[in-house]
């Protein structure tokens, strides 16, 4: 084993003591040889025998005939892990970040060496995902991979949701419950997301996406207010992580004729989404995962648990485990995933989807019809508008003030992001805010 975190003292734990049992599902005994680690004298979770711990990992790799990688980043896991596939030995892994930026490297080094890489400790912690897509899925067609794929921002958005609270406030109540680290960039900003839609938009798709090709928005714009309006409209919002075939058109100059044939692709994108209360992600709480899936045969699954914790994220390493040790065990060659399709990852102007927005304007005769005025310009259809009346505004004394909240229909995102832009240029509307995403708005 590489690395003794929270995780790796939990699956280092579970070998030791359920060593016999497992020997009774695998065909043989496992032994844990060793673990790597930078500090032997470290604190640790789990109290694990002192003679294990090394700091020599490159030794350990070349004695082991299975590696379990659970130390994160890059490096020194990038190289330490392709040292051990180009030995043909089997790997399993936890480690998103490298996965969502260098998978298909990895995934390449394993299968030129008749070996197996693993992870569905990646994506989702204690939710098996990743082989139910590889291998129960693997007959079927998926149109749509989406999820809550974060557990803290699901907590921060489930707490300003459930209390009223805002961003900074259920932010600090994530850090106190451990449930955000010191330092919660990766989270709130969507980039663990966005690595873990990679890697499921990969399977799924079959073909090879990295992290540079997800477009991705965190939660630090999402306000109270925001929250309150989406509560009253009848919605939720969540963090989403989607994945989805995307048909993309030229449009037309004007003349009527397109300027390309469409084409098919996928779409990778972590966006604030509002999603209707009747929806089933709508009822994930807290710092639990889910994830949805609609294919073409199977129709929709969802995948529901606990997304982290070193308990819950050690049951996926072990599940890897004990398939790569049977394979040993039995022989016989390993099974890669496929990327054979080559879909390309689209543009999300491309997308299409629906916008929710707020416009605070001077009520007054005029307004509304230079607003829709925009919106027909521009193709977009209002699906629903609701006016709430202001008290006048100090500095416009005498003229009452309203806000408007708009919900669009369905179209391209090119064409409502246009739309926001001319909207926020009229005059008749003094602040545009509220501006988020709207999963089933039609």
């Amino acid at each position: 084993m590489l690395g003794a975190g929270n995780v790796g003292a939990e699956v280092a734990r579970i070998l030791l003591e359920d060593s016999e049992e497992l020997g009774d599902r695998i065909g043989a005994r496992p032994e844990l040889i060793g673990i790597a680690v930078r500090d032997v004298s470290a604190p640790r979770t789990v109290d694990l025998p002192q003679e294990l711990l090394t700091t020599d990992a490159e030794a350990l790799i070349e004695a082991a005939d299975v590696v379990v990688e659970l130390t994160g980043g890059i490096e020194p896991a990038r190289t330490r892990i392709l040292s051990a596939l180009r030995a043909g030995k089997p790997v399993v892994s936890g480690n998103k970040a490298l996965l969502a930026q260098h998978g298909t490297e990895l995934h390449a080094a394993a299968e030129a060496a008749g070996t197996s890489l693993s992870y569905e400790a990646a994506v989702a912690g204690a939710i098996p995902i990743v082989r139910p897509m590889l291998d129960s899925l693997s007959g079927d067609k998926v149109n749509r991979v989406l999820g809550i794929m974060n557990g803290t921002t699901n907590y921060i958005l489930d707490q300003m949701d459930s209390t009223g609270a805002d961003f900074n406030d259920a932010l600090a109540e994530a850090q106190r419950l451990g449930y955000a680290e010191a330092d919660p960039t990766a989270d709130i900003e969507g980039h663990d997301a966005a690595s873990k839609v990679a890697i499921l938009g990969s399977i799924a798709f079959h073909s090879s996406y990295t992290i540079d090709d997800v477009y991705c928005r965190g939660i630090t714009g999402v306000t109270a207010e925001d929250v309150e309006a989406a509560r009253d409209a009848g919605y939720v919002i969540k963090l989403l992580g989607v994945a989805e075939r995307v048909t993309s058109e030229t449009p037309d100059d004007g003349s009527g004729v397109s300027g390309a044939p469409s084409t098919t692709g996928v779409n990778l994108r972590v966006v604030p989404t509002m999603i209707p209360r009747q929806h089933p992600l709508a009822g994930v709480r807290g710092a639990f995962n889910a994830v949805f899936v609609e294919a073409e045969n199977a129709g929709e699954l969802m995948f529901y648990g606990p997304g982290a914790g070193g308990a819950p994220t050690a049951s996926a390493v072990m599940g890897d485990l004990v398939a790569a040790l049977r394979r040993s065990v039995a022989g016989g060659p390993a099974v890669a995933p496929s990327f054979h399709a080559l879909l390309p990852a689209t543009n999300v102007d491309d997308v299409r989807t629906s916008f929710s927005l707020t416009l605070l304007c001077p009520d007054r005769a005029g307004v509304l019809a230079a607003i829709s005025t925009v919106f027909a310009q521009h193709g977009v259809s209002i699906s629903t508008m609701q006016q709430r009346d202001l008290p006048d505004a100090p500095e416009r004394p005498g003229e009452g003030l309203a806000e408007l909240r708009i919900v669009t229909h369905r179209a391209r995102n090119a064409d409502l992001v246009r739309t926001v832009e001319t909207i926020r240029e009229l005059d008749e509307v003094l602040d545009l805010r509220g501006l988020i995403r709207v999963e089933s708005a039609d």
